[in-house]
């Protein structure tokens, strides 16, 4: 198990701003000072990460670190927290920690590893949290007793650092912080409930929200049951690039905060008026309609009443091939699962989460069924079949011309979409 020393200053280190471009060089001298400042010397160090479907420098991140900690920390195991996406390649994985395949595991002291969340043997239970304390911070949604198990990685390291961006998000208002935790490398019962109370409040609702919000107090929660001490280096990332704009360092949940309210100015973008359709260019580091329906969850509140999004993605070829139940069940607003409960009920909840969180706001009746606000297509390399099947609209992508469609002004067309949210604009009173 982890051991205990020194808790770290909870005073939030910054670089750079909204708008900020700070250099390698400055990165650099960045993570160098703030680490030197910690009691590392003869400690372990499990370092937690993004996969590929998050972009920043994380190359130029991890150098600083590792030169941070060498010669410091006893063994350094970075571990890309998955949460249930696909694990990465050896290949993809050192591209994506900028090494070679055979550095993954030959740096001295230094290990590279997904997390293996399909694999019981991962996991070790940090205790429980009581359903009286679930509906506490749920708000009265949910009340039941949850098992909080993590990657036993991160317990049996003296420090967890986590080291990633921020972005608006659909589950909890803002990514990154302890999230990398939950559900970053925990068991399915935080994954499952965490995503099912941010879809009861649905997408819509908390995406972007600043401060702590009922998903994200349910991490926070976990998060206090985790041994050893925590450090989180946050940064925002300019749109359209891997450029960092920004960094924090500190404990996570300030560390977090400050970055959130950075990104909050970054990666929104205000509508004065809503659209009649969305054509979101999905870009192919989401490779499947898990993680591509982030183009869909960022246009959202722009989008008109009956109108439209079309998810533009020719290299998805699946809906979730770590999901099947979604394909199973298909596509539909929340109050449709919840008003037919029992027969979803034994369907794994992060999987209906997304299922209603892709679909979006609507309402079902008994008599007259669904009915949902927008329409959601598909121009994928999903098979026609297959798109209809789980209720989305099809279209062949062949026939989307991007230039006739961005000359529409009835039409929004968002290139790399998924990490920029867009909002409309506040009346003013």
């Amino acid at each position: 198990m982890a051991q205990t020393f020194r808790p770290p200053p909870t005073a939030v280190a910054r670089l750079g701003g909204v708008g900020g471009a700070p250099t390698r060089e400055q990165v650099t001298a960045f993570v160098h000072e703030q680490l030197a400042a910690v009691d590392l010397d003869g400690r372990s160090v499990c370092v937690l990460v993004p996969d590929a479907t998050r972009s920043c420098p994380l190359p130029l991140l991890l150098d600083a670190v590792h030169g941070a900690l060498h010669g410091r920390a006893t063994r350094t195991t970075v571990l890309v927290a998955l949460g249930t996406h696909a694990p990465m390649s050896p290949e993809a994985l050192a591209a994506h920690v900028g090494c070679s395949p055979d550095q993954l595991t030959s740096r001295p002291g230094v290990v590279v590893r997904n997390h293996e969340w399909a694999a019981p043997a991962t996991f070790v239970s940090l205790g429980t949290i009581s359903a009286t304390r679930i509906e506490e911070v749920s708000g009265g949604l949910l009340h039941e007793a949850v098992d909080v198990r993590i990657n036993r990685a991160v317990v049996e390291h003296d420090l967890t650092l986590v080291v990633g961006p921020v972005f608006p998000h659909e589950v909890v208002g803002f990514s990154g912080g302890d999230k990398y935790l939950f559900p970053g490398v925990s068991g399915q019962e935080m994954i499952d409930l965490s995503h099912w109370l941010g879809a009861l409040i649905t997408s819509a609702e908390i995406i972007g929200t600043r401060g702590i919000t009922p998903v994200r107090a349910l991490i926070d929660e976990a998060a206090a049951l985790v041994p050893g001490d925590r450090l989180a280096l946050c940064v925002v990332t300019r749109p359209g690039s891997g450029d960092l704009c920004a960094a924090t360092f500190g404990e996570p949940g300030p560390a977090w905060a400050a970055a959130a309210e950075v990104s909050a100015e970054t990666h929104v973008r205000y509508l004065d008026a809503p659209v009649a359709r969305v054509l979101s260019l999905v870009p192919e580091r989401y490779d499947d309609l898990w993680t591509g329906a982030k183009g869909f969850y960022k246009v959202e509140p722009v989008v008109a009443d009956e109108g439209e999004v079309v998810l533009f993605a020719p290299h998805i070829r699946q809906v979730s091939a770590m999901h099947p139940h979604v394909s199973a069940i298909g596509y539909h607003c929340r109050d449709y699962f919840l008003a037919q409960w029992d027969r979803f009920a034994d369907v794994p909840r992060g999987d209906l989460a997304h299922a209603t969180h892709l679909r979006g706001a609507g309402s079902y009746d008994p008599d007259t069924g669904e009915s949902c606000r927008v329409r959601v297509t598909l121009a994928t390399g999903i098979p026609e079949a297959d798109v209809r099947a789980v209720g989305l609209g099809y279209l062949d992508p062949a026939a989307v011309d991007i230039d006739a469609w961005a000359a529409d002004p009835q039409t929004l067309v968002v290139p790399d979409a998924g990490e920029v949210l867009y909002r409309l604009r506040p009346r003013s009173t």
